[in-house]
């Protein structure tokens, strides 16, 4: 791993100045348009977003000598860092930090007993300076590349090696990062390294001018993520509501794919077919209408959550999945599953949660976000792709009717998966420089540094 160097100074203190003025002004601007959308979701993580310490994970000392700070997005990305935590030493303290709470809440699970868990902090100096002294990381790894130039350039000034593992960038951003190439020095220039997922990824980072000595193909973690817990009660519920009836299971749907899931769910309803639908909306804000969409739509709905208060009828034709941290496990249930943001242009989602379960997996055509994976699973005709409601219905009526081959299909996704095991050894041999340095007893008794003031 290189040294880290003081780097030319290509921003100003005058232009870091303007860069917190412009990010709060942006932040106090957006602020009430984000909380009318999403407040109940997101006001949550304002408190600690600005540098104030949330609550702590029981059993975990609140910092230690050689803390090493690992940094993931959201749910997909805690999964991966899940991945990579059960191959570090198990005396190199963690501290875990997300963007959002459905990421904070799945981290709290993964991480219980194992490390502390927060929210990344604004973009402004108060706040990240706050963060460093709380937890004073010796080193820094960032799941698939959330670059924050300030964060960088705090880390980089306080000497902590900057990692990035199961890097990719994505077929949206890389026509907007190269027209912008010459300013990315911020956003670059910090990192040590990047490990990334494909050797496509690693060209597109050649392009935007990062040195071909701090970057390597290491493969895609979420090959190597573990099968989640069961969750057995639930799992008994879900069975009993079902009865004979298939389980369909559709993860992950996104603003104008329910009303084309819950089309072809009707399709295969008239044409005499019985099943359940599991309906699970990716942003915990759509619940509510995904939920009215549905009974608007003339079905018997059923809320996940109200079925403690209240057993869900027999008759329930589609159970709305809106509590957090299931659907990953719920899935080795499916009769079939479908992929959410593919039917819509978002680049789709994990195809992995449900294909590692041997479930026959169906998407749409939008898979950006995972093209090298999409491309794999198209070669191996492990999946099978749809363009319309239509097309949906068709598949699940087919594979119901041919289980045999839907059970070849969900097969092959299996035996994809295993085939491509080997990213997390890669990615620790990419880490073992750093890890001399983390890898230290933890104090007894250790405690956070008091947070005087933000000078």
């Amino acid at each position: 791993m290189r040294q880290i160097s003081p780097g030319s100074k290509v921003v100003s203190a005058f232009g870091w100045w303007s860069y917190q003025l412009i990010f709060g002004a942006a932040l106090a601007i957006s602020a009430p348009w984000i909380l009318a959308r999403r407040g109940r979701h997101y006001l949550q993580t304002l408190l600690p977003r600005l540098g104030f310490p949330g609550g702590r994970e029981p059993g975990v000392p609140s910092s230690s000598a050689g803390t090493l700070w690992i940094h993931a997005v959201s749910v997909g990305e805690v999964s991966v860092a899940g991945t990579l935590a059960k191959g570090l030493p198990v005396e190199i303290p963690l501290v875990v930090s997300t963007i959002t709470p459905t990421g904070q809440q799945r981290a709290r699970e993964v991480f219980r007993g194992r490390a502390e868990v927060g929210y990344l902090p604004f973009e402004l100096g108060f706040a990240v300076r706050r963060w460093f002294r709380r937890f004073h990381p010796k080193a820094l790894v960032l799941v698939e590349g959330d670059l924050w130039p300030l964060v960088l350039r705090t880390a980089r000034g306080r000497g902590v090696p900057t990692v990035v593992i199961n890097g990719r960038i994505s077929d949206r951003s890389f026509p907007r990062l190269l027209r912008f190439r010459r300013w990315l020095a911020p956003l670059f220039g910090p990192v040590d390294f990047f490990a990334m997922q494909t050797e496509v990824d690693r060209d597109r980072l050649l392009a935007l001018g990062v040195e071909p000595e701090r970057v390597a193909v290491t493969g895609n973690l979420k090959f190597e993520t573990a099968l989640p817990d069961r969750l057995p009660t639930l799992e008994a519920t879900f069975e009993a509501l079902a009865g004979d009836r298939p389980i369909l299971i559709a993860g992950s749907t996104m603003a104008g794919e329910d009303e084309l899931v819950l089309e072809a769910f009707r399709r295969l309803l008239e044409e005499g077919k019985k099943a359940l639908l599991l309906l699970v909306p990716r942003h915990p804000e759509r619940w509510g209408d995904v939920y009215r969409l549905a009974v608007d739509r003339g079905f018997a709905v059923a809320r996940r959550s109200g079925f403690d208060q209240e057993e869900a009828e027999k008759e329930t034709e589609v159970v709305l999945l809106d509590t957090l941290g299931e659907l990953a496990a719920l899935y080795r249930l499916a009769a079939s599953a479908f992929i959410g943001g593919t039917l819509v242009a978002k680049g789709g989602h994990n195809p992995l949660e449900s294909a590692r379960f041997g479930v026959p997996t169906v998407v749409g055509p939008s898979m950006e976000n995972f093209r090298e994976m999409a491309g794999h699973f198209d070669v191996a005709s492990a999946w099978r792709r749809v363009d319309s409601a239509e097309k949906l219905a068709a598949t699940w009526q087919h594979w119901l009717d041919h289980p045999e081959e839907a059970e070849e299909v969900g097969h092959r996704g299996a035996r994809l998966i295993e085939s491509h095991r080997g990213a997390l050894e890669a990615t620790l041999e990419v880490l073992q420089p750093i890890f001399h340095s983390l890898a230290v007893p933890r104090p007894m008794g250790s405690r956070s540094e008091p947070d005087h003031d933000d000078r």
